[in-house]
């Protein structure tokens, strides 16, 4: 089976069981309910794809796919795939994907890797913050993630509350792509705040022919 083919498959079967609008507190309990490990994580909405991917997917690709190193692809046909989930409402085309040093190493393997990208408008959180609030109490303690980020006095972002799913795009990495767009990015932390290690940063915009396959909803 072809990229584009198992591409095609890919979105046939995401079009029919994925829903259109995602609420948080909705997401986040069905997650939760499933045993999923992703409920507690902050940026719910692309666990939350990541959560519906493994869950409607499985019969069809190899879950979770091959790993490299300490990194793990999220799922294997023909090529590794990644699943992310990207706000369209946003200045940033911009989007990171699997580590740089695992990417490469499936690019070499395999010669591609592929991008399952769900694209969508957000709704935040009010500025009394009462979905965090709400995560918050869910979760019970704060997380470590979290003790670290008060302890270093970083800002913290205003939650995602709502997604509403406008398209999945099935997106092929090559080398070539990567040197048209990509870009490396490690000023970022584990929990424990120690940086984590190099990720693949990419530009939507300049990704218009590597966009193999797209369904809209």
């Amino acid at each position: 089976m072809s990229f584009h083919a198992t591409a095609k498959r890919m979105g046939e079967l995401l079009k029919t069981s994925i829903p259109k609008k995602w609420d948080g507190k909705s997401c986040i309990l069905q997650m939760k309910a499933a045993g999923s490990q992703y409920w507690k994580q902050m940026e719910w909405i692309g666990f939350y794809f990541q959560f519906m991917c493994e869950t409607h997917l499985s019969p069809f690709m190899e879950i979770p796919g091959p790993q490299y190193g300490n990194v793990r692809f999220d799922a294997f046909r023909e090529v590794p795939w990644d699943f992310k989930a990207h706000a369209m409402n946003t200045s940033s085309h911009q989007i990171l994907v699997n580590d740089s040093e695992a990417t490469a190493s499936a690019i070499k393997q395999f010669d591609e890797v592929g991008l399952v990208l769900a694209l969508g408008k957000v709704v935040y959180n009010d500025e009394a913050r009462s979905f965090q609030a709400w995560h918050g109490e869910l979760k019970g303690d704060k997380s470590k993630y979290e003790l670290e980020r008060i302890k270093r006095g970083a800002w913290s972002r205003l939650r995602k509350v709502a997604f509403d799913l406008q398209q999945i795009s099935f997106i092929r990495l090559t080398d070539a792509a990567l040197i048209k767009c990509g870009s490396f990015q490690s000023d970022f932390r584990n929990a424990d705040g120690s940086p984590r290690r190099a990720k693949v940063l990419i530009d939507l915009e300049e990704l218009d022919e590597e966009t193999v396959h797209f369904v809209e909803f």
